[in-house]
């Protein structure tokens, strides 16, 4: 097959999503498959190391191009994504625009397409070009949306309410095939009328290899005097739909403990506002650091006695951060602040690897953060039961295999 990518992130961007596609990428380009994939210059969470790495300007900086045999990516400028809201949408229309252009030209002969969210207009821009070269598209639902916009409160005038349900219906009824990372995500899809034939469940992925368990004496853990300290950490987007405070006041209610430090690296629209809330608590068992590259990972994890996973209440459902996967791998266990129904939740039961508390409730998690400290041998096991758990039940080749068939069955129109 020709398979055409629609992604608004991809490597060298640094940011989940973008791993999760470029992986898949070449996962195809393996089993004999050409690769096109439309996206965008790095702008979410640039890896300071290579933000621009292999991409060679076709059009000046606003369209680059990268790849290798096999995969050809061609990357739309984006404007950073800590912009003002409307200047992101004009980027996203600019996006939207450009990439439509060049769809219809290094899309020809293309036997399906692949179209990642967030955003959902991402869904939009598939049907169309689906519509150009006459192909179905396959709808990756990486979070649910705009569920997640709802339930965090980021979207409350009716009309647009009704608008935004009316367009991801439309999606849904286009797209030839749903994939979902989770079951409550394909529950939550069931409940809106989208066929059972459609949805499958595929999840997210981890290269053990990538992640190999590093010793608790690491660079990252000396440079940052982590060494001698019950380390509970958090990497990643410091934004709403983390609900973060909750860990600010744990911190607070475990100061008298010196020994125990929480260190949040990484940015988002919330961090100014953590940052200055820590100021004012005086809380100085809380380290705030920059988002780290992706090579820094195995020793962050390796540093941490606790890895933490937040959700924001009432977004559980809607999602599944796949950054559990690449605690599991690293040997390290999970405290999740979720919902109890939540994917979170369910999946560190399942394999044993943590534990769970509410979101906002900062009491519940200073518990569960003093547990785990007087216990250290016994969470030490549970995430040695995380890696195994991860290793057999989420390999990238189990995922790429998956995705491979979908995209098989849909291309032939079966």
């Amino acid at each position: 097959m020709k398979i055409l990518v629609l992604s608004l992130v991809f490597p060298p961007d640094n940011v989940s999503t973008a791993h999760i596609v470029g992986r898949l990428a070449h996962e195809f380009v393996e089993r004999g498959h050409e690769v096109v994939v439309l996206t965008s210059t790095p702008h979410y969470h640039p890896d300071p190391l290579d933000a621009r790495a292999g991409l060679t300007p076709v059009f000046g900086r606003l369209v680059c191009r990268s790849g290798s045999p096999g995969l050809t990516a061609y990357h739309v400028w984006m404007p950073p994504k800590n912009r003002p809201l409307g200047w992101r949408l004009l980027a996203w229309f600019w996006f939207h625009l450009i990439t439509a252009v060049l769809g219809c030209v290094v899309g020809r002969r293309a036997s399906v397409i692949l179209a990642p969210t967030p955003p959902l207009t991402i869904g939009c821009e598939a049907w169309w070009l689906g519509r150009w070269h006459r192909i179905p598209f396959v709808y990756n639902v990486q979070e649910v949306h705009p569920d997640v916009a709802f339930a965090l409160g980021a979207v409350r005038r009716p009309w647009l309410i009704r608008w935004l349900k009316r367009l991801e219906s439309w999606v849904y009824a286009r797209a030839a095939y749903i994939t979902v990372i989770g079951s409550g995500m394909r529950d939550n899809l069931l409940a809106k009328g989208v066929p059972e034939r459609k949805l499958e469940i595929i999840s997210n992925f981890v290269d053990p290899d990538e992640l190999p368990i590093r010793p608790r004496v690491n660079p990252f853990g000396v440079s940052h005097g982590l060494v001698d300290r019950f380390v509970v950490s958090y990497a990643g987007n410091l934004g709403v739909p983390q609900g973060l405070t909750t860990v600010l006041d744990a911190a607070s209610l475990l100061a008298s403990c010196t020994e125990i430090v929480f260190v949040l690296i990484g940015d988002g629209s919330a961090a100014g506002d953590l940052q200055r809330r820590a100021a004012q608590q005086h809380l100085t068992n809380v380290t705030f650091l920059p988002f780290q590259p992706y090579s820094a990972v195995p020793d962050i994890y390796a540093a941490s006695d606790i890895s933490l996973v937040p959700q924001a209440e009432g977004t559980g459902l809607y999602g599944l951060p796949s950054k559990i996967y690449r605690i599991m791998a690293c040997g390290r266990p999970i405290l999740g602040i979720c919902d109890p129904t939540s994917e979170v939740a369910e999946l560190i039961t399942r394999a044993d690897c943590g534990g769970v508390v509410g979101p906002n409730d900062p009491e519940a998690l200073a518990r569960a953060v003093r547990r785990a400290y007087d216990d250290r041998a016994s969470w030490n096991n549970k995430g040695a039961r995380g890696r195994q758990f991860v290793v057999e039940q989420f390999s990238v080749n189990r995922v790429a295999e998956a995705y491979t068939a979908l995209l098989t069955r849909a291309a032939s129109g079966r």
